[in-house]
């Protein structure tokens, strides 16, 4: 049995995650001001160099807007956030992430259909790969994370539309990071489990084996939606 190794966290990650948590929590709101460096750090019990660079981490995410001046602020959410490297996930409110699952629908459902009609044996394999991964995953949720985005890559790379991948890719990633800032509370909650994860994909790629666009494209959005469900648990609309 692998175990995986236990990192020591640094005071400013603990400071970092803190402030991240009341976010979630929606005691930080988009918009509102942070306390000072000098508050802060006697609120944490820390040092103000342990705050000075908690803040700068939470800023290279894309989550805090350090005005010089000014102080530091939580920074609404923007569409064009997507485009970022890295997750803005914690900022959406109910609005941004229905968008967000919209896009997904509209492009996963395409995906699938194509990859029925147009899938190659190499394509199969990919998906068939990414499947048991997924499967050995179990009880590791972050190599489940891992496989359940190489599945869907497989089926946007199978319908041999570079464009579609690219998207994907962009759309996809950011849900991955989504489910990794929320604690993997969402996918991986009471209500859907890894083992129902995995039979939805399995559903998926036996329509797309069979070239069943129809099938593939009706599998794929049940999936979805039965995500959807889930995250509307965990989602706090904004003020």
């Amino acid at each position: 049995m692998k175990y995986k190794k236990i990192k020591a966290k640094k005071l400013y990650e603990e400071v970092a995650e803190s402030l991240l948590d009341l976010i979630k929590q929606g005691e930080l709101r988009p918009g509102d001001k942070l306390s000072s460096v000098e508050q802060l750090s006697e609120s944490f019990q820390v040092s103000r160099s342990a705050v000075r660079e908690a803040l700068s981490a939470l800023r290279a995410m894309g989550i805090l807007d350090i005005r010089q001046g000014e102080g530091t602020y939580i920074k609404e959410f923007q569409a064009d956030m997507l485009r970022l490297p890295v997750s803005t996930a914690v900022l959406m409110g109910q609005n941004d992430l229905a968008h967000l699952l919209e896009i997904r629908r509209i492009l996963e459902a395409g995906a699938a259909s194509a990859a029925a009609e147009r899938r190659t044996d190499t394509d199969l394999a990919a998906m068939k790969k990414a499947l048991a991964e997924m499967k050995a995953g179990f009880g590791n949720e972050e190599l489940g994370e891992q496989a359940d985005f190489a599945f869907h890559l497989a089926i946007a790379v199978a319908s041999q539309n570079p464009l579609l991948v690219s998207l994907m890719s962009s759309v996809s990633g950011i849900m991955v990071e989504t489910m990794r800032e929320t604690r993997r509370l969402w996918l991986y909650s009471k209500q859907v489990t890894v083992e129902k994860l995995y039979h939805d994909h399995e559903g998926i790629y036996e329509a797309i084996e069979q070239k069943d666009s129809a099938l593939a494209q009706k599998r794929i959005l049940e999936h979805l939606e039965a995500v959807e469900e889930v995250l509307k648990d965990f989602i706090k609309p904004k003020a």
